[in-house]
């Protein structure tokens, strides 16, 4: 984990020095005003946005228990939940990873997820729904799905990578108001342009950025279904897909698109490029395809 997050620093780090240099070169040759304090403007965005991401981590696993009603769980809980914890606990060590914080909400969808700013502060989550409803084999292939997601670290890289997109388009959207000409009023006095003049293009970068960040958030889904496989055998991770496939109308809508990244699926979307989650059909057919090939890695 901290190597993970050591390679992003870097390269956001080289992201910034690249983009001083261009700018830098856009300035010497014409293109750009030489007064716009580019290097602090791009400094304070790429701080805020990796600032912004950072709390967003640390704050993830409250934030899913409070916003799922979820109630953490032990051994001495009930029998469900001594089940649950149990496996999860059998999964973990398997996988070589850290006891996770375990717990249950209740919604009549079949879900499970898995949050927290590191493996030693995560959280495994599960539905009623999904408890009572889904055969034990089945359910555990979708914990081992969720453990894959704490052992790949995707809970960090994703807020990494929405950190740096936000940093983006909070760094070209200011760029372009301060580049915009200034009007003076009957006294002499400078008056900057309204931000509202440059918000539909914040949107539409933060629209591009949302591209982005979609596309790694279906990549981890097909890596979560590849790593679920190789703990509890893909048969199990398929036949979990598929159930989860015909239950798709007791999905829990209450929180609307926000909560979607704690889900093991999601609704499709209508533009597929900005789907948080591939479609069951090609997750099963990835699974399918490695296990025929000896199940060495699942991809779209």
């Amino acid at each position: 984990m901290p190597l993970r997050t050591s390679l992003f620093l870097l390269t956001n780090l080289a992201v910034v020095a690249t983009i001083a240099v261009l700018l830098g070169l856009a300035t010497a040759i014409g293109l750009l005003p030489p007064d716009l304090p580019f290097t602090p403007l791009l400094i304070g965005s790429f701080f805020w946005g990796a600032v912004g991401s950072w709390i967003s981590l640390q704050m993830s696993r409250e934030s899913a228990i409070n916003g799922m009603g979820v109630q953490l769980v032990d051994e001495h809980s009930g029998p469900e939940a001594r089940w649950l914890v149990q496996t999860v606990a059998g999964l973990a060590q398997k996988a070589g990873l850290p006891m996770p914080d375990v717990g249950i909400y209740a919604a009549p969808e079949f879900n499970a997820f898995a949050t927290g700013p590191s493996p030693d502060r995560a959280l495994v989550a599960v539905s009623t729904g999904i408890l009572r409803g889904m055969p034990q084999a089945e359910l555990e292939a979708v914990l081992g799905h969720e453990l894959s997601h704490v052992g790949n670290g995707d809970m960090v890289t994703m807020s990494l990578l929405q950190g740096v997109v936000n940093a983006f388009v909070l760094f070209f959207v200011r760029l372009l108001w301060m580049a915009m000409p200034r009007s003076t009023d009957e006294q002499g006095r400078v008056r900057a342009p309204s931000l509202v003049l440059v918000q539909p293009l914040e949107v539409l970068l933060g629209l591009g950025g949302s591209l982005i960040t979609a596309w790694f958030s279906r990549h981890r889904e097909y890596r979560a279904d590849a790593g679920a496989a190789a703990l509890v055998g893909p048969d199990a991770m398929v036949g979990a897909l598929e159930r989860l496939g015909g239950a798709v109308q007791l999905a829990d809508r209450r929180d609307g698109p926000a909560f979607d990244n704690l889900k093991i699926s999601a609704p499709p979307q209508l533009l597929g490029l900005l789907a948080s989650h591939p479609p069951l059909e090609d997750r099963i057919r990835a699974l399918r395809e490695a296990q025929q090939k000896g199940f060495q890695t699942v991809s779209p």
